[in-house]
């Protein structure tokens, strides 16, 4: 029974996959789950710049000490049964960030992606693609932070040579495209330049990412934006 689990679950997915492509409506060549529904009845079937004041909002009631969402129960039953979240994120694994307090947002209304010095690879994209294509998830968001360790470390490593251990060096090169070219406009902090320009490749990154994300893009469903979070304030600044 184990083994014959993932298979069903795989064909039923395919199948599923293949009468959406059959029979919604398609916009650009990208199908929405949406239209599997109705272009209306899904809770996170919004528009991204909706879904991006929603965070706004949240962030203001955070910093503000005015979070809504307490109790973490609520709609605990509705939502074992499908989610709906209206944002997508890919996010640094800093333990001092949680992007769904700091946007004041409850269990299922946004989808988290986090590794050190929040960057896309080829697995955070295939989950970020299950989000745009499967969730139908509206807006996208890098969300750097300050004080970032793993930037700090590709700055050491960039400058000083610094030899790092493990699997480090692959996190490092990744990391390299943003820092360096912040690096090299000398600006005075390098840190927050270097954190705000990672941010910025790969929201460039996940906009050009085909064919899932860009053809969204390209389509006006889906939204890609950076930010960066102040972890003394709690404060998200949008790039």
């Amino acid at each position: 029974m184990c083994n014959d689990h993932p298979t069903d679950l795989t064909r039923r997915v395919l199948l599923g996959t293949g009468a959406l492509a059959a029979s919604a409506a398609f916009t650009g060549g990208f199908v929405t789950p949406a239209a599997a529904q109705s272009s209306t009845s899904a809770p996170n079937a919004i528009s991204p710049s909706e879904a991006l004041q929603r965070l706004v909002d949240g962030n203001e009631r955070y910093v503000n000490n005015v979070s809504r969402n307490v109790d973490f129960s609520a709609d605990r039953v509705s939502r074992a049964a499908a989610q709906y979240p209206f944002a997508g994120f890919v996010s640094c694994a800093d333990s001092r960030i949680a992007p769904e307090l700091a946007f004041d947002q409850g269990p299922g209304e946004v989808f988290v992606v986090r590794l050190a010095g929040n960057f896309v690879d080829e697995n955070g994209l295939a989950s970020i693609e299950f989000g745009v294509a499967v969730l139908g998830i509206p807006l996208l968001v890098v969300l750097g932070h300050s004080g970032c360790g793993a930037i700090a470390a590709t700055i050491d490593v960039i400058e000083n040579g610094t030899e790092l251990p493990g699997h480090l060096p692959g996190l490092v090169n990744a990391l390299k495209p943003g820092v360096e070219k912040a690096l090299a406009e000398k600006p005075e902090d390098a840190l927050k330049a270097a954190t705000a320009e990672n941010v910025r490749y790969n929201v460039e990154r996940l906009k050009t990412a085909t064919p899932i994300v860009a053809d969204a893009v390209a389509a006006g469903t889906v939204q890609v934006v950076g930010g960066v979070y102040d972890i003394a304030t709690g404060k998200v600044e949008l790039l």
